[in-house]
């Protein structure tokens, strides 16, 4: 039995209340919420934070060593590098895993999960983007920034990575060209042609792979429990969904979420799987380029199914953005920042030599005393010891904050700055940029727990490390 053995999505904390926009601009806007990925995230560090909670959504999965990465997204942080090999070191994935790109559009995300669930092995298929338009754009206010990742493998029982939660059973696709929207590589604006040429393009398509996807699983779509339909846009999803012959389709979070891009397919099939029942079957149908229909039963095994962070608890957990801040984020709106200069590129050199610590987060034990160094260091505490550290992985170890201090003048995209002392878990101190929060919410005693994020970007490279964020909610 091959199929999805974990999954889970990541929201960004920050929520843009759609009714802002209209009275800023003058125009666009609408109902509810999107997320807004913060101007410290990107693709790759959202990427990197779906990939933690799908491989620790339920005990057991801290072990899975996946074979390969595949990753997908419409924004990445880099041309011509290869962005996979971030999120491979942050997740500690072994040098021999395999870590690719799979293109800059919405279907190759979908794509990379077909190629997993029809090939062999462990694969770890993430996907995140970050949506943006023109101020007052549809683009705009109905996109969402997030990511969301699936573990494919096999059976345990077939030797594989775990019990299987959801069993592929079925899929088909159609491919068609025609320009429905498109931006110019370096571009943050997509352009799009009308909502109704998108419609009539696509549902066609739908249709037909949905048709063909039931008629090669043996299955009728009564046999069908419920379906997520992934679509550029939501009059494209809403004629798609009437067209599946009754099946109760779920709600895509575009009043709370947004269209999220490339993540979307994985983020609804996340949702998907997180309202089934053992037993049920469900289909994922996605729009794009063509269109693709995936059909999975759940097993038993989902009924113990544990997630990390479910999408509803994300969705409740969001704070709110202004407007104004959004767009400087975005690029949108110049800001004056704090009159200090601006940071110079990191050293690639350094960045290699420290990629254990950099990316991993993983500090030195001292074998004998148990003392643990934040960064890591090769000389005992007493001096006596030299190179005979062990590792002391701490990006899932929590920590509290010991004191703190709210920084106006250092350079910041978003000032303030605000620095923490944190004492870990276990043992271990270290000064923290706690992100996330306004400077208001800081206060010594609160538990922090870390996050891949960006501190910089200088010549076009991006200093990626970690920063603390409240534990919220317990």
């Amino acid at each position: 039995m091959r199929g999805i053995v974990s999954f889970a999505a990541y929201l960004p904390y920050r929520r843009l209340d759609r009714t802002q926009i209209a009275p800023f601009v003058g125009q666009g806007g609408g109902k509810g919420t999107r997320t807004v990925a913060s101007y410290d995230e990107d693709s790759t560090t959202m990427a990197v934070e779906a990939g933690r909670l799908a491989l620790r959504a339920q005990p057991g999965k801290a072990g899975v060593v996946p074979t390969q990465l595949l990753f997908g997204t419409s924004f990445p942080a880099y041309a011509d590098k290869t962005n996979a090999t971030a999120v491979h070191s942050a997740l500690r994935l072994p040098a021999d895993s395999l870590a690719l790109d799979l293109g800059a559009s919405v279907r190759s995300a979908v794509g990379g999960l077909l190629l997993a669930l029809e090939g062999s092995g462990t694969s770890l298929v993430v996907s995140a983007d970050v949506r943006t338009g023109l101020p007052g754009s549809g683009e705009e206010s109905s996109g969402g920034d997030a990511a969301a990742a699936l573990l494919v493998g096999d059976d345990a029982g077939s030797g594989g990575a775990g019990p299987v939660v959801a069993e592929f059973v079925g899929r088909a696709s159609v491919t068609d060209e025609f320009i429905e929207r498109w931006r110019v590589p370096g571009e943050v604006r997509t352009k799009t042609w009308d909502e109704k040429f998108s419609e009539i393009s696509l549902v066609p398509l739908g249709v037909r792979a949905w048709n063909q996807a039931l008629e090669t699983a043996g299955l009728t779509a009564n046999d069908v429990q419920a379906a997520a339909v992934s679509a550029p846009l939501a009059r494209v999803a809403k004629s798609m969904g009437g067209k599946l012959d009754g099946v109760h389709v779920i709600d895509d979070h575009a009043a709370t979420v947004g269209n999220t891009g490339a993540a979307q397919p994985a983020l609804l099939l996340t949702a998907l799987l997180e309202q089934a029942a053992p037993g049920q079957v469900v289909a994922l149908v996605v729009l794009a380029d063509g269109a693709d229909v995936l059909l999975f039963r759940a097993t038993d095994a989902l009924g113990s199914y544990r997630s990390a962070r479910t999408i509803a608890e994300q969705v409740a957990a969001g704070g709110p953005l202004p407007y104004g801040k959004f767009l400087a984020w975005r690029g949108m709106l110049q800001v004056e920042p704090p009159r200090r200069p601006e940071p110079g590129r990191i050293s690639a050199v350094v960045a290699a030599r420290n990629e254990d610590w950099k990316f991993g987060f993983v500090g030195s034990q001292e074998p004998e005393t148990g003392v643990i160094h934040m960064p890591p260091a090769r000389v005992s505490r007493d001096g006596l010891h030299t190179d005979e550290m062990a590792p002391a992985p701490l990006a899932d170890v929590q920590g509290t904050v010991v004191t703190f201090t709210i920084d106006r003048m250092a350079y910041s995209p978003s000032p303030p700055i605000v620095f923490a002392v944190v004492d870990f878990d276990g043992g271990g101190r270290l000064p923290v940029e706690l992100t996330d929060l306004d400077a208001s919410e800081a206060a010594i005693g609160q538990r922090v727990e870390m996050t891949f994020r960006k501190l910089f970007t200088a010549d076009g490279i991006v200093n990626y490390f970690w920063k603390g964020r409240l534990v919220r909610n317990g």
